[in-house]
């Protein structure tokens, strides 16, 4: 077996025979001496106007070497009789790989989760899209498999100190996700594979002796000692009463509630448990043709070359292009965030009377639209004195449902308040909207004078400075709506740096995004992973 780096064409990268060929050639051997190839690595390089492809791949000879996995398995333990016990609070990645984990090391995980398994969610999203109301406990945020399981499926992180991040990768292909997972430099499972995915993790964490329970939302911890022992859960019950508590217990509480989790963040304050205010973002989701963003982003496209079937032929070897895009406006970052290429816009809050948008893709990625976030960093300090902060960390909570409701006032009807880009960037009103991908419907508004200055101001720039080096990104092609509010938690649960314990409760982990310590299903997965581990050495 070899391991070699290759420099190839999109086209040449797509065909697995011009693999094997370029093999050949570099380690000077016959074509018929490769048996086969596994990808390792894979990135694009556009940096050119000549689109390159970064291939890390082993080569065999033989069908023996071939056949060999390219991780190790998980061996998860049968636990259904185990001594040690963890209650999980949300079934979300960081709840789900704590728990696989846990698996592994002998101790039992029980999950519960507030909202639906993620067959049953489907069909609450599905109404949702149609406009026909929001289930306030299955929605685009909250059920099985947590935010990401129907919001795209991205498996990224900037962060490469969390931990293996590759181990992360192994566990998705484990229960179903293609090999792309394993290699792609910005791996993609799409919103259309990920529930299945999700629902095996379920299974293998059943089968072993875990616990999921659905529709069973955290009312209460129980603390003894100023030690975490459970949980009081509500849950629906059968027949006529509407519902019951009961209490579950385990040596150690995983809090994985989510970012979206406002109602919990309440209940916690209220109990006198520890929380910090942190920064977050707000801004809205901007959508172009797809067909231009890869003409800005891969400039070997150009208009007059864009539907030729070397083009063609590009686009299905790399997939359309994405793009990642910075700056600074007023002190404050001005970023894109979850951008997707290829895919729609989805309606993402998680109470009523409120408007969020979110973006998804499926794993093919072909849908003509092409949608991010584009969104304004907005610190503790920007929005009160550190005294009132200290007696109210949940001030950017209240802001952020402040901007929500205000969104929803200005569309009503659960549509989405919008306007063309660059009426948005002059102070122009939009008298009449392009096509978009957002299902529930648009209505025109002018974002320009109702976001709060702090936000509006400085994403006007942030367009007018992304333009610059992008020309032509700028445009009434484009379409942004409101709100995109939910890209980080406005909490923090605060923890010991060293135990990841809640630096006021002992054998409580508050883990993932819902705690403040994570952005993503990559690095929220990996929280997860690090607060089980954690209790396994406890």
């Amino acid at each position: 077996m070899e391991q070699i780096t290759l420099t190839l064409t999109p086209q040449q990268s797509a065909d697995e025979h011009q693999i094997r060929k370029a093999v050949a050639q570099t380690l000077h051997l016959p074509f018929e001496a490769i048996h086969s190839v596994r990808i390792i690595r894979k990135s694009v390089d556009a940096r050119q106007r000549n689109l390159k492809v970064l291939l890390t791949v082993q080569a065999f000879m033989n069908a023996a070497e071939a056949e060999l996995s390219p991780y190790e398995k998980p061996n998860y333990q049968d636990v259904h009789n185990a001594e040690r016990q963890v209650v999980i609070v949300g079934c979300g990645p960081a709840g789900l790989f704590a728990a696989l984990t846990l698996l592994e090391h002998g101790i039992r995980p029980i999950i519960i989760e507030r909202g639906k398994d993620v067959a049953e969610r489907k069909k609450d999203i599905a109404q949702l899209n149609r406009n026909n109301g929001m289930v306030v406990d299955s929605n685009y945020c909250f059920g099985e498999g947590g935010a990401g399981t129907f919001s795209d499926g991205k498996l990224f992180s900037r962060s490469k100190k969390r931990g293996n991040m590759q181990r992360v990768m192994e566990l998705f292909h484990y229960h179903g996700a293609t090999d792309a997972v394993l290699y792609e430099t910005h791996a993609h499972i799409g919103s259309d594979k990920l529930p299945q995915i999700i629902r095996d993790m379920r299974e293998t964490i059943i089968a072993h002796g875990g616990q999921v329970l659905f529709g069973e939302k955290m009312e209460a911890l129980l603390i003894k000692d100023k030690k975490v022992i459970g949980v009081r859960t509500s849950y629906p019950l059968q027949g006529e009463q509407e519902g019951g508590f009961r209490e579950l217990y385990g040596e150690a509480v995983i809090l994985a509630i989510g970012h979206s989790a406002h109602d919990t963040y309440q209940m916690l304050h209220d109990s006198g448990i520890r929380l910090e205010p942190k920064g977050f973002a707000i801004g809205v989701r901007t959508e172009h043709p797809q067909s231009l963003i890869d003409r800005l982003m891969y400039r070997c496209l150009s208009d007059s070359d864009a539907q030729t079937r070397s083009n063609a032929e590009i686009i299905a070897a790399i997939g359309h292009a994405s793009y990642s895009l910075v700056t600074q406006v007023d002190g404050r970052g001005v970023y894109s965030f979850c951008m997707c290429p290829g895919g729609h816009m989805v309606p993402a809050g998680s109470y009523e009377q409120s408007c969020v948008v979110n973006g998804m893709s499926a794993s093919h990625r072909n849908s003509p639209y092409a949608n991010s976030g584009i969104v304004v960093e907005i610190r503790p300090e920007d929005l009160a004195t550190p005294e009132e902060l200290q007696r109210n960390p949940l001030i950017g909570l209240h802001f952020q449902q402040s901007v929500e409701q205000e969104a929803f006032r200005q569309a009503q009807e659960n549509k989405a308040p919008a306007q063309r880009l660059k009426d948005f960037v002059e102070s122009k009103p939009t008298k009449d909207l392009p096509p978009c991908s957002y299902l529930p419907g648009v209505v025109p508004s002018r974002l320009d004078q109702w976001l709060p200055p702090m936000i509006g101001k400085r994403l006007q720039q942030g367009f007018r400075d992304f333009d610059k080096k992008y020309k032509g990104y700028l445009t009434n092609d484009a379409v942004i709506l409101g709100v995109e509010s939910r890209s980080s938690s406005a909490v923090r649960i605060p923890r010991d740096r060293e135990t990841l314990q809640h630096i006021d409760v002992a054998g409580l982990y508050p883990c993932g995004e819902g705690a403040g310590y994570a952005g993503g299903i990559t690095s929220s997965a990996l929280d997860g992973i690090n607060a089980a581990l954690m209790i396994v050495g406890s």
